[in-house]
């Protein structure tokens, strides 16, 4: 089972392990305004708390290249150095602003494989305190399916918390 950091022991059930995780991102980050910092503080966290997220990290809204992401901050195997808005399931929450989580990544139109071993994803809109969109928090999973409405709403919760508050 994968646990956080520390010796800190994480409850079994879903819902339980994101809300002791996010107690503790939010201590960890507290009074840390860098971005960057923030952002693999979370990617790590999440990624080693939780057993079925196989890839797990940022694509950041490249303020140089309009309607394009970058890849950022993660955890995991080489990722996809750029993806357009509208590729891809992180180019389609990017575009809609929108969660997408997709149960069979190979199902999904336009789908983009920057790792072949991937079989479902949850793709969530990072917006800052103005509500513009800096990036998005993507995960996979090895296992198809993985991801679903306690992974959506917890991580929403998560991202909101950490990067949209004022």
């Amino acid at each position: 089972m994968a646990e956080a950091f520390n010796d800190l022991a994480l409850p079994a059930a879903k819902a339980a392990r994101y809300a002791a995780v996010a107690e503790e991102i939010a201590s960890v980050l507290a009074g840390e305004p860098n971005l960057t910092a923030r952002m693999a503080t979370v990617a790590s966290m999440l990624a080693n708390s939780f057993e079925d997220y196989f890839w797990t990290g940022f694509y950041l809204v490249d303020p140089a290249k309009e309607g394009e992401l970058v890849v950022g901050p993660y955890q995991g195997t080489l990722g996809c150095l750029r993806i357009a808005f509208g590729r891809g399931v992180c180019g389609t929450a990017a575009a809609t602003r929108e969660t997408q989580l997709v149960p069979d990544v190979h199902a999904f139109p336009g789908h983009i494989a920057c790792d072949s071993r991937s079989a479902s994803e949850i793709v969530v809109p990072v917006l800052d305190a103005s509500g513009a969109l800096i990036a998005v928090f993507d995960v996979d999973s090895e296992r198809p399916a993985a991801f679903d409405e306690t992974d959506r709403e917890w991580l929403e919760k998560i991202l909101g918390d950490t990067f949209s508050r004022g």
